[in-house]
């Protein structure tokens, strides 16, 4: 859970029919997301042409308190952004929002995704003369539009131009003087949703749970390379001539949404219970209790517990006041956070044989830790099943799987071995060809960070060097 695959961020926009407290929406909407990115996050409001922002390091709470969200003032129009670093350090020139000011007017721009081509779209203008602030492929993305904006009549028009040649994913609202643009990849790798208040309100956002959080009805998913434009006429949907395939990330429905989330007309909920389900079924295995890694192990394992008749317990408590300590990235406090943030309930573990369900194994050493404490706890037994398949190769499109070198399933050549370094009696991975049926085949998905097979060409992407930590896998008392 602590060296878990993280996720970049997630977006939120709104447009009202008159000036309102537009930075309270946008508030309640990334409160609702905070579990896409707890780095840092922002909030711009344009009102009458004027756009202001804040933003800082923190979580949601702890970069605005009542002060600070009343000092963004009020507008018609606002964005926000939540954010863990995937491309581009956790550096307060990546936060999001973006606000750019150029000779045409001002735009705020967030982005969800990572693009393939960054670094050549920021050599080609930088070989220009272009001045880039931060490191994120964000900058890309809006000086790309800009380039085309000067060109062209209208904010659209541009974004419509710039699509062809922004390679990758990226699911993206754009705050102009006058409009909300809501704009995402061909393949549509990370979510990007539509929804409308009671007022007339119309709000986007990366899930459709940032929509139940403030009052919004769920309208539609915004189509895989669709430009959706909101402003005092209405919605208008405009299809850039781009070949477009939905590929969304197989790993939204298995661990990065929310479970109270639909994405592309599949629950996520329902898709974790699949999960489990079919790890079950392609199961024998005899044991007590079935239990869930916090959070979205959990769903798994009903699914699991449901299938196989073992019955389902409560294994953890996870402390839900420990804040951001879970994602520094410092070794000594990994180990301190794996306790204070999660604990055993020993009257389920002590004296039987236990399936643990989780959705990954990324490195293994908090795996292994997690399975010390239940021996601990007095288990007989631990029996670990993944909601997943291995992860093999690195993610160009959104997740800090970078490369395979600190991957553990890279590093060793069989299941066997991984379940010794990790501590327990037995392992069992989601089977890769099983992925379809947690969707019940309803959408076609990107597993490249299982299979090492992409939907587009990633022959230009470099490594984000995120996992950068040394794991000495030849050592594995290290954890014990």
């Amino acid at each position: 859970m602590f060296e878990s695959v993280h996720e970049e961020c997630g977006v939120y926009g709104i447009y009202e029919p008159e000036r309102s407290d537009v930075a309270s929406s946008v508030y309640f909407g990334l409160f609702s997301l905070q579990h896409r990115g707890q780095e840092s996050c922002g909030i711009a409001v344009c009102d009458d042409g004027v756009i202001s922002c804040k933003k800082g390091e923190g979580l949601v709470s702890e970069v605005f308190d009542k002060e600070k969200l009343s000092s963004v003032g009020k507008g018609n129009i606002a964005v926000g952004h939540v954010r863990y670093s995937t491309a581009g350090g956790n550096s307060i020139n990546n936060v999001q929002p973006l606000v750019i000011r150029h000779i045409k007017g001002n735009m705020a721009l967030v982005h969800n995704g990572n693009l393939v081509n960054a670094t050549q779209i920021r050599n080609k203008f930088e070989l220009e003369g272009a001045i880039f602030h931060g490191s994120s492929d964000t900058e890309a993305i809006a000086y790309s539009i800009v380039h085309e904006r000067v060109k062209c009549s209208s904010t659209e028009e541009a974004v419509k131009r710039a699509m062809p040649y922004i390679e990758g994913a990226y699911s993206c609202i754009l705050m102009s003087a006058t409009k909300l643009i809501a704009f995402r990849d061909k393949n549509g790798f990370r979510p990007l949703v539509l929804g409308q208040c009671s007022n007339g309100a119309v709000v986007v956002a990366s899930e459709s749970c940032a929509l139940d959080a403030t009052g919004a009805v769920f309208i539609r998913d915004i189509d895989p390379g669709e430009i959706v434009v909101i402003d005092k006429s209405g919605i208008h949907s405009i299809k850039p001539e781009l070949e477009s395939k939905k590929t969304v990330c197989i790993f939204e429905y298995i661990y990065f949404a929310r479970p109270d989330s639909v994405i592309e007309g599949v629950s996520v909920h329902h898709a974790r219970i699949k999960a489990g389900e079919i790890l079950a079924k392609n199961d024998n295995i005899q044991a007590d209790v079935v239990i869930g890694v916090p959070d979205s192990g959990l769903d798994a394992a009903l699914g699991y517990s449901k299938q196989s008749g073992i019955p389902y317990g409560i294994g953890f408590i996870k402390n839900k006041y420990v804040g951001r300590s879970f994602i520094a990235p410092e070794q000594e406090q990994r180990e301190k956070a794996v306790k204070i943030k999660l604990n055993v309930i020993k009257e389920t573990i002590a004296g039987k044989k236990v399936v643990m369900i989780d959705d990954s194994i990324v490195r293994g050493t908090t795996g292994a830790r997690i399975v010390k404490m239940l021996r601990e706890a007095g288990a007989k037994e631990v029996h670990l099943r993944i909601s997943s398949p291995p992860f093999k190769h690195p993610c160009y499109f959104g997740t800090d799987i970078d490369s395979s070198e600190n991957l553990i399933a890279d590093k060793f050549d069989s299941v066997e071995k991984i379940a010794e370094f990790i501590g327990v009696d037995t392992l069992k991975y989601l089977p890769i060809e099983t992925l379809g049926e947690l969707t019940d085949n309803k959408t076609d998905y990107c597993d490249g960070c299982f299979s090492g097979k992409y939907p587009i060409d990633t022959s230009k992407a470099g490594q984000k060097n995120k996992f950068d930590e040394k794991i000495n896998f030849k050592d594995s008392k290290l954890y014990f």
